[in-house]
């Protein structure tokens, strides 16, 4: 073997190496003993699966599950699914249980994506009933990716979309005793367990199309008229079904000043595992904020061959995975600790 060729077989082996160090360990001293948290064999057919972020996935998951077995689309199981956590009354980071904002306003924000990167979304929407489905319908009957505030009302409302009263009662009672605080004190709402603002969904059928949506009522407490992430293509929701698909969760405005969920695909096409891709997409959010203080952000990928990452900044993110032979949350791989 001449000089030249080694040269190359020891360049080769540091990349290696190099990659498993950056990789191979969380700086909290978890191991990853492999590329992803979910991985195909290779070569293998892919058969359907559904990953959504936080506990109320697995509810959203069954319903797109049974979608896809009954012969819909990835694009059908996303709507379906993601319905499921909009009429949860008892949710209230989705639907029509939300929080509302400071003025005691529930606003619905939601983004749809399919696997010819058709895309649909509503953001600032206001009483009106599973906004995954208005965001659906913006993308197919429309010229148009986002409409926004009244203009989304509207367009639901001639569309037939059913109108929903909010706050819930219970709802408002909790504002209530919130405004109240603030005469007091000034409080900043923390993205924490219990305000984690959204579902992401991503589905691929028995074909290996990818497709992607969310479904939000935002920060509980913001300034009236703030949107985040959810509704914004390449944010809360990018898929590109060459390469794969991302969801975001977590503080909003921290995903957008990155693009995370392009950023997370991009990663991917560059040839970047899906476990991977989440964990750059993680560094570069650290990166860029000099006060990480309850600044939680997580991403949920799936690549084309079916693997699953999901990485984040602080440990306590989850999400629901189901296939044909399991349907259970798994925790994501993270930054740093609580």
């Amino acid at each position: 073997m001449d000089r030249r060729k080694l040269i190359k077989i020891g360049a080769l082996g540091s990349i290696l190496g190099l990659s498993k160090s950056v990789f191979g360990e969380t700086s909290n001293g978890i191991l990853i003993k492999e590329n992803n948290l979910i991985d195909n064999e290779p070569k293998k057919m892919i058969y359907p699966k559904i990953v959504s972020t936080w506990n109320h996935g697995m509810a959203a998951n069954q319903k797109a599950w049974e979608t896809i077995k009954n012969g819909g689309t990835a694009l059908d199981a996303i709507e379906q699914g993601l319905r499921v956590t909009e009429s949860d009354l008892t949710n209230r980071s989705v639907g029509i249980g939300g929080m509302p904002d400071r003025t005691g306003h529930v606003t619905l924000d939601a983004c749809i994506m399919d696997e010819q990167s058709r895309c649909g979304s509503v953001a600032f929407l206001e009483g009106i009933d599973h906004p995954i489905s208005v965001a659906r319908k913006v993308m197919e009957t429309t010229q148009h990716v986002m409409l926004v505030g009244k203009g989304a009302k509207d367009f639901a409302i001639e569309n037939g979309f059913s109108k929903i009263k909010t706050p819930l009662p219970e709802v408002k009672a909790e504002w209530k005793k919130w405004l109240k605080e603030q005469e007091k004190i000034v409080k900043q709402p923390q993205i924490n367990h219990e305000n984690h603002d959204t579902i992401g969904m991503l589905a691929m059928d028995k074909d290996g199309n990818i497709c992607g949506g969310c479904t939000t009522s935002g920060w509980a407490y913001k300034l009236h008229g703030r949107v985040g992430d959810s509704p914004i293509i390449g944010a809360g929701l990018f898929i590109d079904n060459e390469v794969g698909g991302a969801v975001a969760t977590g503080l909003g405005e921290a995903i957008i000043r990155i693009a995370g969920s392009h950023t997370v695909v991009e990663l991917m096409r560059q040839g970047a595992s899906a476990m991977e891709a989440c964990k750059e997409t993680v560094d570069r959010i650290i990166k860029k904020h000099k006060n990480l203080e309850g600044l939680q952000c997580g991403f949920l990928a799936i690549d084309k061959n079916g693997s699953v990452g999901a990485f984040s900044v602080y440990n306590g993110f989850n999400f629901a995975y189901t296939d044909e032979k399991q349907h259970k949350m798994i925790d994501a791989h993270f930054d740093r600790t609580w």
